[in-house]
């Protein structure tokens, strides 16, 4: 009797572990299911689209007054005194100094050669003054010479033969004499001014060194044309330069080529903003498109603006962008050139658009396509890009109104396959 009951017990532990056994596979297969969230979507809108470009500038003063660096020395040039950014000068103050010592020994060297080609053009005058007086005394006393034998001839009929013919020989050669004189005056008169022409020379050569070498000390001192705020250039005379990398600005030091801009002053009543825009929106901007700009540093006011121009393309070939300057249509007190801004231009509406968000819309292949809502499912259906904007699409195939998957639905489902394999419990069979 004793024994009963515990053939009874065993036989209620093995029926309850065969139902626990079957429970199991049932347990981990509910473990194992991934629940799949909701693809998110929206609907398909009609109404006016706006279309922009945004990018962020910076601040600078419009019709700006460019300080370059001379033409002067031949060569490079170091800076050795430069105003600060956004320092305030007068007209007339100094903002950028160039070193002057090769300048400056050329300079002395072309006065010293100056002061001695004085000294040798007034030596040559003067010998040229007492070659002429010494000429002309020996034309007068040729003259006299001449004067005094025809004298002598005239007497030669009361006179001997040979006298008469001596005196008709001091004639003859007294005549040829003063002919000779006065042919070779202008030649001789010639030679002296010829001496002090070449000494003349040589003084106008060194003048003209003296006066260039001040020009170009003159030069290398760079002078603010007008009022306003110093804005100092970038260095792009560096060499160490790498793609991303932002070029330092001038400073004291640095090696300056002729030509190169080295600082600027803007003019404050015309203010400018200079964005780097995205190369794929080049082609949708033109001059005169209307923009608002926000200045960081004056919150809460939004100022209007104009594209002025659009400069070429810079950077590397996987993030091209281009120069584009907008015109601010009115100034403000507090501006000042460097400040950050932000820019939004627009450039078209279209009435009545058919419009979905950008993400909406799936390109492959030269194809465009949407995922519809067809039943249960996103089903794929092909449409036309009309326009694309930064946020928005307008397109035409679809309806007002339809449901539209923000996401691929192909990719959600290689999610939720990926999401099951990495579950441990999946390898359990059922």
């Amino acid at each position: 009797m004793k024994s009963i009951p515990k053939a009874l017990l065993l036989v209620a532990v093995l029926i309850a572990l065969a139902a626990g056994a079957r429970s199991v596979p049932r347990l981990f297969e509910k473990l194992n299911t991934v629940e799949a969230a909701p693809l998110p979507s929206t609907r398909v809108r009609t109404g006016d689209v706006t279309f922009t470009v945004t990018a962020d500038g910076s601040l600078q003063g419009g019709n700006s007054r460019m300080l370059t660096a001379p033409m002067a020395g031949g060569g490079t040039l170091t800076l050795t005194d430069l105003r600060k950014p956004g320092d305030l000068v007068k007209k007339g103050d100094v903002v950028a100094q160039f070193d002057t010592t090769d300048e400056t020994y050329k300079l002395r060297e072309a006065e010293s050669d100056l002061a001695e080609a004085e000294q040798q053009v007034m030596q040559a005058k003067s010998e040229a003054k007492a070659k002429e007086e010494e000429v002309e005394y020996e034309l007068i006393a040729a003259r006299g010479e001449l004067k005094q034998a025809e004298i002598e001839v005239t007497a030669n009929a009361i006179r001997a033969a040979l006298t008469a013919k001596q005196n008709d020989i001091t004639l003859a050669g007294a005549r040829e004499k003063l002919a000779n004189l006065e042919r070779d005056y202008p030649q001789r008169k010639a030679a002296a001014s010829a001496s002090v022409a070449i000494q003349e020379a040589a003084r106008k050569k060194a003048e003209v060194l003296a006066d260039t070498a001040r020009r170009n000390i003159e030069m290398m001192t760079l002078k603010a044309p007008a009022d306003g705020y110093i804005n100092v250039e970038r260095n792009t005379n560096t060499n160490f330069y790498f793609t991303g990398m932002t070029l330092p600005l001038f400073q004291v030091g640095d090696q300056v080529r002729p030509g190169m801009a080295v600082a600027q002053i803007p003019d404050l009543s015309s203010w400018e903003v200079s964005a780097q825009i995205a190369e794929t929106d080049r082609g949708h901007l033109s001059l005169g498109l209307p923009a608002e700009i926000r200045v960081i540093s004056v919150p809460g006011r939004k100022f209007s603006g104009k594209v002025k121009d659009l400069g070429g393309t810079t950077g590397s070939p996987w993030d091209r962008r281009f120069e584009c300057k907008l015109s601010l249509v009115e100034s403000a007190p507090e501006l000042r050139p460097g400040m950050s801004a932000r820019i939004v231009v627009t450039l078209e509406t279209i009435k009545n658009a058919t419009w979905l968000p950008a993400q909406a819309l799936f390109e492959q292949g030269g194809r465009a396509f949407v995922y519809a809502r067809q039943g249960e499912r996103f089903v794929a259906r092909d449409v036309k890009l009309v326009r694309r904007g930064e946020s928005q699409v307008v397109v035409t195939g679809v309806r007002p109104g339809e449901e539209i998957a923000l996401a691929s639905p192909d990719q959600k489902e290689q999610k939720t396959s990926k999401d099951a394999s990495a579950n441990p419990a999946g390898g359990i069979p059922k």
